[in-house]
């Protein structure tokens, strides 16, 4: 089986698109769809043929091509079977173990509600690659819009369970931003202060951040380390259970001004 190939290009101000080919079955799919001309423009740079929409949510900066994209390409809608009423054009409901075929490869399906009660993410094994939406950044996570932190810890806590050398595609370049916030709560994280630069530097240089790897996450992304006891020491909570610790991080990014 020969190597999936992966296209990341920028959408919108802020989002990233991305297809995913398979070169053996000629199949490609577009995880999301913000911009439906950028992602039709990059399909006839590489000359591949779209066949499969994987969305994460309903929200329009993921959604919002669906039915241009379908009318012009013919290709399959998968999303949240949960959320099936808000997916646009959505033609294959997936949940909690289910499988996404793809040639002779497995793409899996996690739900993970937080930033919306229907949100899924999609975790390509063979290729060590997930496609993660807005339920976690780079150094960062969603908003809680419809999910209680309970329900986005529960969330996270499955993708800390994919292998450490996982690349990890988000849809957002929000990481400078988030390294900023990161760093209030833990100064002295060396691993942190290092990425933080790496972060700066990329930046300055108009290249993305994304993908990451997630043990690289582990250690630098304050919603993965409620356990930390530097950050619990920073924000008061040092007797605290690893909920209430990210609860009290996302409250505090969600006021947190640069």
């Amino acid at each position: 089986m020969n190597e999936l190939q992966i296209a990341q290009f920028p959408c919108l101000s802020d989002n990233y698109g991305f297809l995913l080919h398979d070169p053996d079955s000629d199949l490609t799919a577009a995880v999301d769809t913000p911009d439906a001309d950028e992602i039709s423009a990059e399909l006839d740079r590489r000359q591949w043929r779209l066949t499969h929409i994987l969305n994460t949510h309903h929200h329009s900066d993921h959604a919002g091509g669906n039915h241009l994209l379908k009318e012009r390409h013919g290709c399959q809608i998968v999303g949240s079977r949960a959320d099936a009423a808000r997916i646009p054009g959505i033609d294959l409901g997936v949940g909690e173990g289910d499988t996404v075929p793809f040639g002779d490869r497995r793409i899996e399906v996690f739900e993970t509600p937080g930033h919306t009660s229907g949100h899924v993410v999609y975790f390509v094994p063979d290729a060590k690659a997930a496609f993660v939406g807005d339920t976690l950044f780079a150094m960062g996570c969603g908003r809680l819009f419809e999910g209680s932190p309970d329900q986005m810890w529960d969330s996270l806590q499955k993708i800390l369970s994919w292998p450490d050398d996982t690349r990890i595609y988000c849809a957002h370049e929000y990481t400078l931003a988030n390294a900023r916030f990161a760093l209030t709560l833990e100064p002295d994280n060396m691993a942190l202060i290092s990425r933080a630069r790496e972060v700066a530097s990329l930046r300055r240089e108009g290249r993305p951040t994304v993908p990451t790897v997630l043990g690289q996450e582990k250690e630098t992304n304050p919603f993965l380390r409620s356990a930390s006891p530097g950050l619990k020491a920073t924000i008061g909570l040092v007797e605290a259970d690893e909920v209430s610790v990210f609860a009290r991080t996302r409250a505090l990014k969600d006021s947190f001004r640069e």
